[in-house]
């Protein structure tokens, strides 16, 4: 078993251990049984001695001073895990018997130590016992007050990437690790894979028997690559990486394991002590809950967008002359709100106003929807309808009532003669104004039954002429811009016609063949991203929908 002692953490001794018997003294005098070649650091620093009652470290009248964690000392009692500093030099104090959490690298996995997570959860809550000293108790309080810090950040955040940045950066601010990960199972193969990674010492690798052991088992992980240690023989991924020090805790959610954190650092033996697990493990529990929450929502909103698709293909399937026309229409739309500068949040808004600001012409009969030719007067005034109805069907369902105006308006025009308000300028909410641009550019570049497509040119033309008066003169220049930048040409119906390439067999759109693709190669559309397959028959290739990957 180890006996109590100190290690270096930084500097040319970095990895250095002195075992305490009695008393350790620590100096840049090379008479001390710690001996320290800093500048900073007096001649008789300072004195780590055993006693009755505990472990203390006294501060011997040093010019710099002598700190525990981030307090400056004269005496203290110290406890397992504390950070000394004494000038520039960090030493970690480790008490004896404290090393039982051992694992082993992959060609020694049998003989892995390790501890029940939930057991080292209820250890890290433990309250001191009655003959704890005050700096105990103190110690206890900081870290317990960590760890409510962290709760409240980590439990504060759903999207899941900012996620687990947030659950990484309250690891590295609490523990001294180098490198992190956070790894979850792939939905098919139930491989862990790195969601997010941190490194800070130009090395990203990661020991999978440690991660595996944490997954399968449930187990928190603690290894330290100590040549004095009999028990620890490493494996050949664990030397080859450097890793000195390793943790390794599992997420878990009531029964079901969601993936394990995992830090580690390169070159510093010892760099990790229990009460380190301890704090990693108390991390991992909130975060499995946010992280359990966040994917809660993630597949709530896709269903949500799923269900909003299924409506706008509702719509389609009803005017097959116009396929693909609400898919082509958002991402015109996008592409224009990205060069406006709209935030990601209205982006979202957008990408589903998009997809539901033509959803009205449900209620529009077949014989006019489907007309094969221009319309009468009457016909139109009848298809005229279809702003107002979309909005009345959203009105009632309150997470789509912010979509209203996407549907309610995209057809003023800028000059106040549109419908059905009559609305001009800035008194047209801008949500209106944007889908007015995108959809009449739609119509114009794609085949209608009764006039051939215009040239994407002759469009843009066309939009650049009517500014002012039918579109608002901000978003026609936002989208001449991402026209000329090459933003908007692969959307366009017609683009890529006459080429080497395939219709979207969902959205009509042109999809470009790369070179040397073969039969049975998977394209995605750019438009409704869907999977189509390249096929051939009679000669002629075309695009059959493939499965989603996803």
């Amino acid at each position: 078993m180890k006996r109590e002692h100190v290690t270096v953490l930084c500097g040319r001794l970095t990895g250095k251990t002195s075992d305490i018997e009695g008393i350790l003294s620590i100096g840049r005098n090379p008479e001390n049984s710690l001996h320290l070649e800093d500048l900073q650091i007096s001649r008789w620093d300072a004195i780590i001695e055993q006693r009755p009652t505990g472990t203390f470290i006294r501060d011997l009248g040093s010019g710099n001073g002598t700190f525990v964690g981030n307090r400056r000392v004269l005496e203290c009692r110290l406890s397992d895990g504390d950070v000394i500093r004494l000038g520039s030099v960090e030493l970690r104090y480790q008490a004896a018997g404290t090393d039982v959490f051992v694992a082993l690298g992959e060609e020694d996995a049998a003989t892995v130590e390790a501890s029940d997570a939930a057991s080292v959860y209820q250890t890290f809550f433990q309250s001191p016992q009655q003959e704890a000293s005050a700096e105990q108790m103190r110690d206890a309080q900081k870290r317990l007050a960590a760890v409510y810090r962290a709760n409240e950040i980590i439990t504060s955040e759903r999207d899941l990437r900012k996620l687990f940045a947030s659950v990484m950066d309250q690891i590295f601010s609490l523990v001294p690790a180098h490198n992190g990960a956070i790894l979850l199972p792939d939905e098919k193969t139930g491989e862990l894979i790195a969601e997010y990674s941190r490194s800070g010492s130009g090395s990203a690798s990661i020991s999978s028997t440690i991660v595996r052991r944490a997954f399968d088992n449930g187990e928190a992980v603690l290894t330290r690559n100590d040549d004095d240690d009999e028990r620890f023989e490493a494996g050949a991924s664990i030397i080859a990486q450097n890793i000195a020090s390793a943790m390794c805790a599992p997420l878990s959610f009531q029964n079901e394991r969601l993936g394990v954190l995992y830090v580690d650092t390169r070159g510093t033996t010892n760099a990790f002590v229990k009460s380190d697990l301890e704090l990693l493990v108390a991390l991992a529990a909130p975060a499995a809950i946010s992280i359990k929450n966040a994917q809660y929502l993630h597949k709530l909103e896709r269903s949500y967008r799923d269900t909003l698709r299924g409506i706008a293909n509702a719509v389609e399937g009803r005017d097959h002359y116009t396929g693909g026309h609400t898919h082509r229409v958002t991402n015109f739309a996008l592409e224009i709100a990205r060069k406006l500068g709209w935030a990601e949040e209205q982006l979202e808004m957008c990408r589903m106003g998009g997809v539901l600001h033509d959803v009205g012409k449900i209620a529009v009969d077949d014989a006019v929807l489907r007309k094969p030719g221009r319309l009468t007067d009457e016909e139109f005034a009848k298809m005229r309808i279809h702003p107002e109805r979309g909005a009345r069907m959203l009105q009632d369902i309150e997470s789509l009532r912010p979509l209203i105006p996407y549907c309610l308006y995209h057809h003023e025009r800028y000059d106040g003669k549109g419908y059905p308000k009559g609305l001009a300028g800035e008194a047209i909410p801008i949500e209106g104004r944007l889908i007015a641009v995108a959809d009449a550019f739609d119509s114009m570049t794609s085949n209608r039954p009764y006039r051939k497509a215009l040239d994407p040119e002759l469009a843009i033309a066309e939009v650049e002429r009517c500014k002012g008066t039918q579109f608002d003169p901000a978003v026609a220049d936002a989208l001449v811009a991402c026209y000329r930048e090459g933003k908007i040409t692969p959307i366009v119906q017609e683009s890529l016609k006459g080429g080497r390439s395939i219709s979207c067999p969902f959205c009509s759109t042109f999809i470009s063949i790369p070179e040397g693709a073969n039969l049975g190669h998977v394209f995605e559309c750019q438009v409704c991203h869907r999977n189509v397959q390249l096929q051939e028959q009679n000669n002629a290739l075309f695009g059959e929908l493939a499965p989603q990957t996803r």
